[in-house]
């Protein structure tokens, strides 16, 4: 019986959009949700906390930034440790951590107790998104790809909606506490999430587990027989694999590996800047708590319109400069935002300032995503997000810092807006020819061959 040849690559690319990649795109757009859900919450709950134990503004920057340490390190580990154990796994230790450590820091009785919940939390928070990326990208059809994984990760904006919808009608009643009882529920679908998630079809292949890539393959391409004989193909790297990391560096990826860092940094700075002291700022400026509240909302609102905007945009023309028009714009925003507007101005800038920095963060989960090769993908992702990470870090102590200062709300968002000229610059310096001319260079075929007689 002559054997079949099915070229793993091409199907992805090429498939018919189908329940299966529906349920990809749920479950990791659900996982997301709550992920940014979990995240945004701290902002939320910061007016409050800063009363009951009587926090300085640099003391609540710095236990803001407990939960993005621990998002440097969970997205460098959980990201290199996905391309070894596969995603499926990964994404369930991350949400276990994220959820139930975000539910017991309902129960902090003080600043330190609460910062260390925060870290462990975080790990999960900061491992979970570049995977999820991942995954929809392995499996979502070329000719919609950016569109699709910015569906995915728009959750995250929803989420920090949900957050800031839901803070803004409990939290003054019920407590900040509230808000993390809400966090639990990921740990209670634990094992839905395990049954419903399908695991990285190009993961499979490389491990060489055939019986549940040809079961993938099927719902793929329904048309197709997948018998014993079949044959799948996978164009692959064949180095790196020991040293995944240091494959960033190689065929001409180094330069641009930088500058992919760079803007991750400088995105990541914005946009924590903005979440954990949009709502401080405005209650500043003479805003309620419940209209502070709102802008955080209008923030993530526009973070989603623009995540997949920009999706759309992407595919029509290039990531590249989609993202650099839009970091250019965010910078502008960011900047009128310091002066007196009318309201509906107000909220138009602040939505575009969420299009353009929430939306950039997802649009660059993407542009990694699809410039390096699969056997370093969430690598090259955990990595990019780690070390942006630390530009998440450092924005909630800056601009904690900047109000100590007492300067003038124009200059606060100065400050902030710098970043988004410095990742426009960033993206525009990428050098797409690296990534085509080191796939071709390093690609051969990876078969998955089960005789006949089998």
């Amino acid at each position: 019986m002559d054997s079949q040849t099915l070229n793993i690559n091409k199907i992805i690319d090429e498939a018919k959009f189908s329940p299966f990649h529906w349920k990809v795109l749920f479950w990791c757009l659900l996982i997301i949700i709550f992920d940014g859900y979990d995240l945004i919450i701290y902002g939320v709950a910061l007016p409050l906390l800063m009363e009951e134990w009587a926090l300085t503004t640099v003391q609540a920057g710095l236990l803001a930034s407990s939960a993005l340490f621990g998002m440097m390190f969970g997205a460098m580990i959980f990201g290199t440790l996905s391309d070894k154990i596969g995603r499926k796994k990964t994404i369930l230790i991350c949400v276990g951590l994220f959820s139930s450590f975000t539910f017991f820091g309902a129960f902090a009785e003080n600043p330190i107790q609460f910062a260390i919940l925060r870290f462990i939390a975080g790990l999960g928070i900061g491992g979970v998104m570049p995977i999820c990326v991942a995954l929809t990208s392995e499996y979502a059809p070329k000719r919609i790809r950016s569109t699709l994984v910015a569906v995915m990760f728009s959750g995250y904006a929803i989420g920090g909606m949900a957050s800031a919808l839901l803070g803004s009608f409990l939290v003054v009643d019920y407590g900040w506490e509230v808000m993390f009882y809400i966090a639990g529920i990921p740990t209670l679908l634990l094992p839905i999430i395990w049954k419903m998630l399908p695991e990285s079809l190009m993961y499979l292949v490389k491990e060489g587990r055939e019986k549940d890539a040809k079961n993938i393959v099927q719902k793929l391409v329904p048309q197709e027989s997948i018998t014993a004989s079949t044959v799948l193909l996978l164009d692959e790297p064949t180095k790196s694999d020991d040293a995944p990391i240091k494959a960033l560096f190689l065929k001409n990826r180094g330069f641009t590996t930088i500058m992919f860092w760079v803007a991750f940094f400088m995105c990541l700075l914005m946009v924590y800047a903005l979440a954990s002291w949009l709502p401080k700022l405005m209650t500043q400026a003479g805003y309620s708590l419940g209209a502070s509240m709102l802008f955080l909302f209008a923030l993530n609102i526009g973070g989603m319109i623009g995540a997949i905007g920009g999706g759309v945009l992407a595919d029509k023309f290039h990531l590249k400069p989609v993202l650099t028009v839009m970091f250019a714009a965010g910078a502008i925003s960011l900047i009128l935002l310091g002066y007196n507007s009318p309201q509906i101005v107000l909220y138009t800038l602040i939505g575009v300032a969420g299009a353009t920095t929430i939306g950039s963060q997802i649009l660059l989960y993407t542009f990694v995503a699809q410039y390096y090769p699969t056997i370093v993908r969430t690598t090259a992702m955990g990595w990019a997000s780690g070390i942006g990470r630390i530009g998440a870090i450092v924005g909630p102590i800056l601009t904690g810092a900047l109000l100590t200062l007492e300067l003038n709300h124009q200059t606060n968002f100065l400050f902030i807006a710098i970043p988004g000229v410095i990742a426009a610059i960033a993206i525009f310096l990428v050098n797409l020819n690296a990534a085509v001319d080191s796939k071709q260079a390093e690609t051969k075929p990876i078969t998955l061959d089960v005789p006949a007689s089998a």
